[in-house]
């Protein structure tokens, strides 16, 4: 009895943190799913955005597959078809192939990088 309690509040602990996770994001970020890896100040899955953020502050122009991109065009990109290596061995699955949501990839990523000026 014990042990099913304890397992009960441990669900219950972590269904709260995503939920938290969630609630820090932009809307948008949860409708593109980006929380299921992501939060804004520590790591889960994927790097904390805060983190990415710091990595590119200054940074004017950024390498997707051997080619140099602005900034923002080239986080989009890496965004959108996906990649590995930047931040580690797991890769970042392609979120928009089709290049449909665009825009609202470029909003978040314009986001993200300014939460380090």
């Amino acid at each position: 009895m014990k042990s099913v309690l304890i397992a009960g509040v441990a669900i219950f602990a972590s269904l709260v943190t995503v939920d938290g996770v969630a609630a820090n994001m932009p809307q948008l970020a949860r409708e593109l799913n980006c929380t299921a890896c992501h939060a804004i100040d520590y790591r889960m899955v994927g790097p904390a955005w805060k983190d990415i953020a710091a990595r590119y502050k200054g940074v004017t122009v950024f390498n997707y597959r051997g080619k140099d991109y602005p900034l923002v065009e080239g986080l989009v990109m890496k965004v959108s078809m996906g990649g590995s290596g930047n931040w580690g061995s797991a890769p970042m699955p392609a979120n928009d192939p089709s290049g449909s949501k665009k825009a609202e990839i470029a909003q978040l990523v314009r986001f993200m990088l300014d939460l380090v000026k």
